[in-house]
């Protein structure tokens, strides 16, 4: 086929779900898509966009625990004053997801590259509904993803846009973590750290108060859609007196032993990162697609193990997952498909039957050890799968086809690449 006539179909795809996500945000009061999903654009970002405007982060607002980079992305709906605060943000949010769009497909009619990626990015962020363009997670992804897109051409510029990236979400540095060992890793993380400083003393010489969100980051307790929130959940149907309160901007659990779950929750991310940190070192052999499978496996281990999963979460994992896809040597095909199962599952529990999540209800109980089980599941085999295929020994028959590409990785955009790889078995 043509690439007009392979591309025809997405761009279809792409028009039709984007003009439903907009007509159901237009009718976001409808009783039956569950609550306003918006009031958090037009009420609390466009507050933050008011106190950003005469140069100071909100410090004293319990609700800010972002980055300083944060502050851009909010502001940034202001260079369209012709239009209200929200109608600006959704058209930047809407214009951010036409961008990753085209990259991905972009990339997919590489040689030896897919654009399932892109289809799976058009067809599976539609299941989270209207909540895509009411909140900056769309965003944050499209430069966690760029990134990602730009490392097998340049691991400057995939370092820049990472820094950039973390600097508005803390996670898109997970995306780093499975660079290749040695000159690329070295030039990523230099780039990223440059562009980061230089990024951060600038907007910390444009705003005041540009470390606030860490004091508010660490007072955050359990949320009822976490993991060990579904374990409270579950808790409470035997007995247990706890009790759910609004704090810090979620629905956060309070009572005895919440602590107790806290603490493990973060003795659980640190057992993530320790095992990330040993995958890195005994890693023997790089693929073109480890880099992906590496940034989803890290953000999902990070993710089923915070004390908070927002339903904004999973635009981060679909968006790495699609990245992965674009690849025909990725391990995380298994993975990715859980991925959009428990984005389904998610849409259910917020907003269509969040109140039974909240009162702790059998329904609820039900649908979050659905979501959280798939995200468990997700995570486990994520890490097994990009453990065995960088562990595996290479046939003595035949030399390894991921040196090369491992060693010639370039620091610059060059004019052309060639990655030179074998089928996967």
């Amino acid at each position: 086929m043509t690439r007009h006539h392979r591309l025809l179909p997405l761009a279809s795809a792409w028009l039709v779900t984007r003009a439903l996500m907009l007509w159901l945000l237009a009718h976001d009061s409808l009783p039956l898509l569950g609550g306003r999903v918006a009031r958090e654009v037009w009420r609390l970002y466009h507050h933050w966009y008011v106190v950003l405007s005469h140069g100071a982060f909100p410090a004293h607002d319990r609700l800010w625990q972002y980055p300083p980079g944060a502050g851009a992305v909010l502001l940034a709906p202001g260079l369209l004053p012709w239009l209200t605060y929200l109608q600006a943000f959704v058209v930047i949010t809407l214009a951010a997801d036409a961008t990753v769009t085209a990259a991905l497909a972009r990339t997919g009619l590489r040689p030896g590259r897919s654009l399932l990626g892109a289809g799976l990015w058009v067809g599976a962020l539609p299941l989270l509904l209207r909540l895509p363009f009411a909140r900056y997670d769309v965003q944050v992804t499209v430069l966690a993803m760029l990134a990602l897109l730009a490392l097998s051409r340049s691991t400057r510029v995939c370092g820049v846009i990472t820094a950039l990236a973390a600097l508005v979400k803390v996670w898109p540095l997970l995306v780093l973590v499975g660079v290749a060992k040695g000159r690329a890793t070295r030039s990523a993380w230099t780039w990223a750290a440059a562009a980061g400083a230089v990024v951060f003393v600038s907007l910390a010489a444009l705003f005041h108060n540009p470390l606030a969100f860490l004091r508010q980051q660490g007072g955050r307790g359990v949320q009822v859609e976490s993991l060990g929130g579904t374990v409270l959940n579950l808790a409470t149907r035997a007995g247990w007196p706890g009790r759910v309160h609004y704090r810090y901007g979620s629905m956060e659990f309070t009572g005895p032993y919440v602590g107790t779950v806290a603490h493990i929750s973060l003795a659980l991310t640190a057992v993530a990162f320790g095992l990330l940190v040993l995958w890195r070192l005994r890693a023997r052999r790089w693929t073109e697609a480890t880099p992906l499978d590496a940034a989803l496996s890290a953000v999902l281990l990070f993710t089923a193990t915070s004390r908070v999963i927002s339903p904004q979460y999973m635009v981060w994992l679909v968006g790495l997952a699609a990245v992965c896809l674009t690849s025909r040597h990725t391990t995380q095909r298994p993975v990715a498909w859980l991925i959009v199962a428990a984005t389904a599952v998610s849409t259910v529990v917020f907003p269509l039957y969040y109140r039974d999540v909240v009162a702790s209800t059998w329904t609820g109980c039900a649908l979050m050890l659905t979501r959280n089980g798939l995200l468990a599941t997700a995570a486990v085999l994520s890490f097994v799968r990009l453990w065995r295929s960088t562990h595996a020994e290479t046939p003595s028959s035949a030399p390894a086809p991921w040196t090369s590409w491992t060693a010639s990785l370039p620091t610059r955009s060059p004019s052309s690449s060639s990655v030179t790889t074998t089928p996967r078995m």
